[in-house]
Order: C-alpha cells, then sequence, then structure tokens
C-alpha cells in the first residue's frame, strides 16, 4: 500500500519501503573493525558528566562488551568524579579511565576530543551541542549527541554542517531523539505513513511535567558557577522547555509527517507557578501552534509546574482513524503488543553496533530538523509573533554571549534583579534580532 497522505513530504514511504531501509541502516553486530585501540575494543569518550551523560554512557557500555569508557571531560570536577563512580559501580570492568584522561574545566572537551578515543557521547550543557559535534567529525571521531542539537539557528546549520562531514568522512552521527528507537513508537509511524489513518488532519504534543532537578545554591559559587550548576534553567545554556523537551514528540510528529516541515507557527507562554530565583530565566508554561502546508495543524503544550496534571504524548488524527503511542483507533484499529525496550539503550545499540559493524548512521537531517521546528516554536512563544519556517531557520539571532568564550570568566548574560528573580523573556517585547 502506498502512502497516499496529502502533503506528505517527497520521498515519503510506506511502511514497507520504510521497513527495508531501517533494516539496510541497522548495523551487522559482530562484524570486526580496526579502532585506535589496534584490536576491536570500542574506546569511549564521556563529555558531561550529569544524569544523561551518565545514563548514555552505561547504555553503551551494556549494548557493546568490548566498549570501554576511557575518558571524561566535565566542567566540574565532583560532577565527573561522581559521574565514574556511578559507572564503575554497575559497569566497572568496561571503565579504564586514569587520572591523566579526566579532563576538567572549559578545555577539557578539546582534550579529549585530541585524546585516543574512537567515538564520543556529548551530554552537556546544550549551548554547546553545536561546537562539539562539530569538533567531534573535524577529529574523526564517531559521535552521538543529546538532543535538543542546538538552542538556535547558527547552531542548527553547524549541526548540518557536521552531519555532512559525517557523511564524507564515512562517520556515524546518532541523535539522542531516542524514541525513534522505541518499537512502540516505530511501529504506530510506519502505520500512520503507511495510511492507516487517512490524511493527517491535527497533532497534539505534550510534555507536562514537574520543574527539572532543582539545585540548591552553594555560597560558596560565583554566579556563573551557579547558573552552570543548573544550567536547564536558564535559556541562553538550554533553549528554554520547547527545545530541551517538547522537542521529543515533535520529532516523532515530525516524523510521521514525511520530516516535512512546518510553513508557519505561533505561540504563547510565561511564568505563573515556578517562581524563584532557583527557575532561573526560563518559562514554566508554553504552547505552540504549527500551521503544514496541507493544511494540519500541530499542536504543543509544554509545563513545569507542581501539582499539575502530567503527561508525555504524541496523537495524531487523520481522516480516517486517531494514532496514538501504541494504539490506532477507526478503519484499521490496532493495538502494539511486542515488548518495548528502552530507547535509551536502543539507541546506543545502534551507535556501537554501526561503529563495529562499519555501516555509519547518519541521523543529521531529523536531528537538525527536529531541533529548528522546536526552537521555531520557542521564538514564537518568546517573541508573542508568528514566524514563518523560512524566516526562523535562516535567522542569525543567538543568545548572548554571541561571540567569545562562555565560560566562567565572563560577566553573566542574565544577572538577578533586587528581589533575587532573574528577568524572563516578555512576549511583544523580545525581540528576535
Amino acid at each position: 500500500m502506498k502512502n497516499e497522505r496529502k502533503g506528505a513530504a517527497p520521498g515519503a514511504v510506506s511502511r514497507r519501503a520504510f521497513l527495508r531501509t531501517t533494516a539496510a541502516a541497522l548495523p551487522a553486530l559482530g562484524v570486526a573493525n580496526v579502532h585506535a585501540a589496534g584490536d576491536d575494543t570500542i574506546r569511549l569518550g564521556l563529555i558531561g558528566c550529569g544524569d544523561r551523560g551518565t545514563g548514555a554512557a552505561l547504555d553503551a557500555l551494556r549494548a557493546d562488551r568490548g566498549a570501554r569508557l576511557v575518558a571524561v571531560a566535565d566542567i566540574f570536577a565532583d560532577h565527573a568524579r561522581h559521574s565514574l563512580e556511578a559507572i564503575k559501580a554497575k559497569k566497572g570492568d568496561q571503565v579504564a579511565v586514569d587520572k591523566d584522561h579526566v579532563f576538567t574545566g572549559f578545555g577539557g572537551a578539546e582534550r579529549l576530543f585530541a585524546s585516543d578515543v574512537d567515538a564520543v557521547l556529548i551530554a552537556c550543557a546544550t549551548r554547546f551541542h553545536p561546537e562539539y559535534t562539530r569538533r567531534g567529525i573535524e577529529a574523526g571521531k564517531h559521535v552521538f549527541v543529546e538532543k535538543p542539537h542546538a538552542i538556535d539557528a547558527p547552531g542548527v546549520r553547524i549541526v548540518t554542517a557536521a552531519c555532512e562531514q559525517a557523511a564524507e568522512k564515512k562517520l556515524c552521527v546518532v541523535s539522542g531523539l531516542h524514541r525513534r528507537h522505541e518499537a512502540r513508537i516505530r511501529e504506530t509511524v510506519m502505520r500512520v505513513l503507511d495510511g492507516a489513518i487517512g490524511e493527517i488532519v491535527a497533532m497534539e504534543v505534550s510534555f507536562l511535567r514537574p520543574p527539572y532537578r532543582i539545585c540548591a545554591r552553594d555560597p560558596a559559587w560565583s554566579e556563573m558557577e551557579w547558573q552552570y550548576k543548573t544550567w536547564y534553567h536558564f535559556n541562553y545554556l538550554s533553549g528554554d522547555d520547547v527545545p530541551q523537551s517538547l522537542v521529543h514528540p515533535i520529532d516523532t510528529a515530525q516524523w510521521a509527517m514525511g520530516e516535512e516541515p512546518p510553513i508557519t507557527c505561533h505561540g504563547m507562554g510565561g511564568r505563573s507557578a515556578s517562581i524563584g530565583h532557583e527557575y532561573g530565566n526560563v518559562f514554566d508554561h508554553q504552547a505552540v501552534v504549527y500551521e503544514y502546508k496541507g493544511g494540519a495543524r500541530m499542536y504543543g503544550v509544554v509545563r513545569t509546574q507542581h501539582g499539575c496534571h502530567n503527561e508525555y504524548e504524541m496523537k495524531i488524527f487523520g481522516t480516517k482513524g486517531r494514532a496514538y503511542e501504541g494504539r490506532i483507533e477507526g478503519e484499521q484499529p490496532w493495538r502494539f503488543e511486542g515488548s518495548n525496550p528502552s530507547g535509551h539503550q536502543q539507541e546506543q545499540i545502534a551507535f556501537l553496533g554501526a561503529i563495529r559493524g562499519g555501516r555509519p548512521i547518519n541521523d543529521g537531517l531529523h536531528m537538525a530538523r527536529s531541533t529548528m521546528v522546536a526552537i521555531m516554536g520557542q521564538m514564537a512563544c518568546y517573541t508573542g509573533r508568528k514566524i514563518g519556517w523560512e524566516e526562523a531557520r535562516g535567522s542569525d539571532f543567538a543568545y548572548e554571549p554571541r561571540t567569545g568564550p562562555c565560560d566562567f570568566t565572563i560577566d553573566p548574560p542574565v544577572k538577578p534583579g533586587p528581589d533575587g528573580l532573574y528577568p524572563v523573556p516578555v512576549p511583544g517585547k523580545f525581540l528576535w534580532t
């Protein structure tokens, strides 16, 4: 059955063709490859030793018994130490990090790129994802990078160019948009692409949850140290919560749309409940409406507040039915009944398997496209304006500091007011220039 959905992007494929393409992209596990170590060991380096980086490293070590963690980098020495302790406690026989390969401070990532590693796992403050992706590829390393892949359009362009270079060098670039590796999500999207719900009319994507990790401030920390310790809550480091969280269901919805980008979006947002210096300068509620060429709409909502309804899902409404994550209602009802292993684990199985099998995976298209869709929505929420796709992706807007270093030596781009609170963007007044 061909995909008859109107408005599908050129090259949108049927479920059977999708399955064939996907199967061809998956590596053959167990095929030997030549690595820097001179044997079949895959030497891993970790950049960003927080919870997600630690989790990614553990998933990678579980994915391949021949993988070894040989280097770590984090701007904070205590983060590196705690991460290594946690990884050693579970996969100690696969950890070979000596003291000379624990790289700390803002030059740590660069020293790790220059070290003898085959692949890097990047899971640090998002501001650095584009540059570290580029540097990893330039250094000849396979790269896994967490989502989102940038916080502004210039960053997306860096990522796109890096992925193109990776293709030329036959290096893997794997995205942390892990839901593409979940069997339940994959099967749902395949059926939607195969026409199971007819023409897509509307989509609802949501990520409603309490505020992300709140970090108590140590009086000994400088203002910049504090902001880096709680980077998720500062938009110049994280990009705010549409790129950080809503990007996951946005990505799966984009997949169902054949990777077709929206033509415009408008949004709203602010802060009403999560108020305090510990919440930095990000919004605690936002809503975005995306419009697609064929007339379909995607409605996105994201919230970080205590004591509220929580939800994390993609819902797709078509002319012949409705698709949820693992369930379809309508003319072709279906329910997923297989096993659904962790997407975080599966993405590392794909990453390490591709390296070992010598069949590079390149997630460049969807990692850049979905990140840009999320950034577009974030800027609509901040400005209060209706924004077009071409305007968004061609923008030169970048969060301060636009040039030079972004480390402990600079004056903080965001400072608390007399009440101790950080100023948040004001729709209608925030300028995207």
